[in-house]
């Protein structure tokens, strides 16, 4: 499919990158949605829980919403998507990925952001307890590469699942990771590295076993924290292992459901090798959206909802 030429035309105090990622991660503000939440087991005796929200007409449409990294369901972006689709008559169920919904999940692991097997859970518990016959699936960042790699790995995608949204994916998470090591993301990286590194401490209280405080204390980056936690918890040799295996870049040819993938072109966390041009224009399936300005997660847009929501909606009911 040949790459999409975007329509979104930022305000000129939002064609910065640095402005539109921080004012739409820290003041933002969408309210008036009601969320209910459901803790759901997993295969392996943990938990996830997932933060539901209605339409006021009854509906057999459904988006799964999974959010980056070190979110969750009540991050604005998350509500207002769940919000423009409610208010179009599709439900949402807004994802808290492990140990991301306010408590601590039980095991070691965590999530991280190739896992592709807690997204399937939740797949299935939704076929298996609700009626729901057309679901669509839109992660953000971390988010947005589950659903990318989960598109393209899966075997056997159920055919409840039409459409498939991605906004501002780091689908090659080695580039990504040598970028948020840059200068220029350091407010990034290191509140990324505090919030993750206190988590940590909290976790390493219930599996002494697994890690100490002494290993926590010498993390200095983000690459240590995955060196050190993210991949040994997830069965990976070291941190570059995972961002090899994780990367959805290399599961793009793959996708067979239409899926639509949003990352601006001045968004610091990516590198060039996230904006898969190659991979888009040879996949009938794949349409690449490539905005000039957006930032990471940002496009914003007056009038209450975002860019990105909106043309989340408008892909869907095209499909």
């Amino acid at each position: 499919m040949p790459v999409i030429e975007s329509t979104y035309k930022a305000p000129i105090f939002f064609r910065n990158g640095f402005i539109s990622t921080v004012y739409s991660g820290l003041f933002r503000k969408v309210n008036g949605l009601v969320q209910k939440r459901e803790r759901i087991t997993l295969s392996d005796g943990d938990f996830m829980d997932l933060d539901w929200s209605f339409s006021d007409t009854k509906t057999d449409k459904l988006i799964i919403i999974l959010h980056g990294l070190e979110g969750n369901a009540q991050r604005h972006y998350m509500i207002g998507t769940a919000k423009i689709f409610n208010q179009n008559h599709i439900d949402a169920v807004s994802i808290n990925f492990r140990g991301c919904s306010g408590e601590d999940n039980m095991a070691f692991r965590s999530y991280h952001s190739g896992e592709t097997e807690d997204l399937e859970q939740v797949i299935q518990h939704v076929l298996n307890s609700t009626k729901y016959s057309q679901i669509y699936i839109k992660g953000f960042s971390l988010g947005g590469n589950v659903t990318l790699k989960y598109l393209g790995e899966t075997q056997n995608i159920p055919e409840q699942i039409k459409a498939g949204i991605a906004v501002s994916v780091p689908c090659y998470l080695a580039g990504s990771a040598k970028e948020l090591h840059t200068v220029k993301n350091r407010v990034f990286h290191d509140t990324f590295k505090k919030n993750l590194k206190t988590k940590l401490y909290l976790k390493a209280q219930q599996h002494r076993n697994e890690i100490n405080e002494a290993d926590i204390s010498s993390i200095k980056t983000l690459y240590d924290f995955d060196n050190l936690y993210t991949s040994k918890a997830h069965g990976f040799k070291n941190a570059q292992d995972y961002y090899k295996q994780s990367s959805s870049l290399q599961f793009l040819t793959n996708i067979k459901t239409p899926t639509l993938l949003i990352n601006a072109l001045n968004d610091s966390f990516l590198s060039a090798e996230c904006y898969p041009v190659k991979e888009a224009k040879n996949n009938p399936n794949l349409f690449l959206e490539m905005p000039n300005h957006g930032g990471h997660v940002g496009f914003f847009q007056s009038g209450g909802f975002y860019y990105n929501e909106k043309r989340a909606l408008e892909f869907v009911k095209k499909v």
